[in-house]
């Protein structure tokens, strides 16, 4: 069987598999047959929203043609964020929700990111059943049930467009910030990545009451994410500095994530709005069990500043369906990922760049503090990573000598610093990560374990 989800869903390059028409065709066929084997009745409605690539709309086709093989109904919303999707899925009633983005990729890429009708990313046990479905390694894939066709091969698609319902997710964000308040009148630069946000974001901040000048706002099918939006800040930058404006927000090309730039020019990432957030939150007593959730990736220095304020930090995998699935576990309503990727679960169960910025705005309004002033609560230590070729993955843990040489670390950093050590995903690496308040020493202390590893698996 071929997998086809990785930690976000569908990706690859556009028009190749398992992005080529005939597995999106049956990605769609797959998805529909899942849902009613899982027990849901007949007549399924699906909804789909796309970024603005040049091969969303083909994406888009291919998807609907292989639901409605199936009998269910497809609704298109458009170029629309992906949390738009998350939570319209929910609210009007529709049994699951697909979003066509590849994210911060390049246009090259797209993928497919499936929602289930409560609004939440898939597990992996339907996603594997979604794959064999693909594969036709279930029963009735072999044909279809209506016209003995492979599933998704039939003709035609009953795909409707419904680009009003925006509006209903752009209400659903004004809760979090209905007015501008004390902020109207403030300058913010938005650049919305040549993305999903271009069609809505300007024109919320806008109805707010701030002065808004936006980049990253002429798509063309081939600009997403190009010199533009959260993985490139440099712009979003010099035009704070040059335009004195109060903040600056980038989204990332499906709008699921948001970092920041404060008056000063300052990077704020993930884990500042993780502490500034939970901070406000406890302050309000909205924040459950007195914990977040972060990621292994997050800096030592959140955890320790949040433990600084009786808040614990929980760590998931990178990824933010796993840091959903942690919040669920625990009934938690704030975590994310130092990638601007954070959920609020009395918003929604998934990442918002919009919601964040709007949350944000709302903690300025309430304390009266400027961005910088919150931010600067995080203290962030220095971090090295060490990478080191390996002949295989074996357990380094049951070769004595590593062993020895990562507890002895383990040891130093104790109580003010972490090591995290794993193997690459793609590559034949493992990768050593030390954080503690002396750059020189972690340092040192990585290269120490790196040379044990070097010695006995290189």
């Amino acid at each position: 069987m071929t997998k086809l989800f990785g930690t976000d869903g569908i990706r690859g390059r556009a028009g190749i598999a398992p992005l080529d028409s005939t597995t999106v065709t049956r990605v769609g066929a797959a998805l529909v047959r899942v849902l009613q084997t899982g027990g849901k009745p007949s007549g399924l409605r699906v909804l789909i929203g796309r970024d603005t690539r040049e091969s969303g709309e083909q994406i888009e086709h291919d998807l609907a043609r292989g639901v409605a093989s199936e009998g269910a109904t497809v609704v298109s919303v458009g170029v629309i964020p992906t949390p738009a999707i998350a939570y319209l899925t929910r609210t009007e009633g529709f049994d699951a929700g697909i979003v066509i983005s590849a994210s911060h990729n390049p246009y090259e890429d797209n993928g497919i990111k499936i929602f289930s009708g409560r609004g939440e990313k898939l597990d992996e046990g339907f996603e594997q059943r979604v794959e064999r479905m693909v594969a036709g390694d279930e029963p009735g894939m072999a044909g279809n049930r209506r016209n003995d066709a492979g599933p998704g091969e039939a003709s035609g698609s009953s795909l409707r467009s419904q680009p009003e319902l925006a509006e209903h997710y752009v209400q659903h964000l004004k809760k979090i910030l209905p007015d501008g308040g004390r902020l109207k009148g403030s300058r913010l630069i938005v650049d919305c990545a040549n993305g999903a946000t271009t069609p809505i974001a300007p024109a919320l901040f806008r109805d707010l009451g701030f002065d808004v000048v936006v980049i990253g706002d002429q798509p063309d099918g081939r600009n997403i994410n190009l010199h533009c939006g959260s993985t490139h800040l440099a712009t979003l930058r010099e035009r704070v500095l040059t335009t004195s404006a109060r903040l600056g927000v980038a989204f990332d090309g499906d709008g699921d994530r948001a970092l920041f730039v404060d008056r000063h020019g300052n990077i704020v990432d993930g884990d500042a709005i993780l502490l500034i957030a939970g901070e406000q939150l406890q302050r309000e007593q909205r924040l459950p069990g007195h914990a977040v959730v972060a990621t292994v990736m997050s800096n030592i220095g959140l955890e320790l500043a949040l433990k600084e304020r009786n808040i614990q930090m929980l760590r998931a995998p990178v990824g933010d369906k796993y840091v959903m699935e942690q919040m669920q576990k625990h009934g938690l309503a704030l975590g994310g990922e130092q990638s601007g990727h954070i959920i609020f679960a009395e918003h929604l169960f998934t990442g918002d760049g919009i919601g964040t910025a709007l949350q944000l705005l709302r903690i300025m309004a309430a304390t009266g503090r400027e961005l910088d002033e919150l931010a600067a609560a995080l203290v962030t230590y220095p971090q090295v990573l060490v990478n080191v070729r390996v002949r295989d993955r074996s357990d380094y843990m049951k070769v004595p000598a590593i062993a020895d040489a990562i507890h002895s670390v383990e040891e130093r950093v104790s109580g003010q610093g972490r090591v995290l050590i794993r193997y690459s995903g793609t590559e034949p690496l493992l990768r050593i990560m030390l954080e503690g308040k002396d750059d020189g020493e972690i340092r040192q202390w990585a290269n120490e374990i790196a040379d044990t590893v070097r010695t006995h698996l290189g």
